[in-house]
């Protein structure tokens, strides 16, 4: 069974079997459940497509065309730039 050790910081190396089997990789988030006998489970979190979309999308707002992005950001530069 793989360990670790805590260093002073409280930080942990997770195990290259452990990530392995996890299938995590760097930047990858992960969550510690502390269960009510005093064990830790460690979860990775996955996100959904539907996740991110449901964060950036806002209800009641008018999607908007890359032209259109493109020529506010145009304009907004050649107020800058004058």
């Amino acid at each position: 069974m793989p360990q670790t050790t805590i260093t002073s910081k409280g930080q942990v190396t997770i195990p290259k079997q452990v990530r392995k089997a996890l299938k995590l990789e760097t930047g990858d988030k992960i969550e510690v459940i502390v269960t009510d006998n005093n064990e830790a489970i460690i979860r990775p979190i996955k996100k959904r497509t539907d996740d991110v979309y449901k964060k950036l999308h806002k209800y009641g707002k008018r999607t908007v065309s890359v032209e259109e992005m493109n020529q506010v950001i145009r304009k907004k530069m050649e107020k800058t730039f004058k």
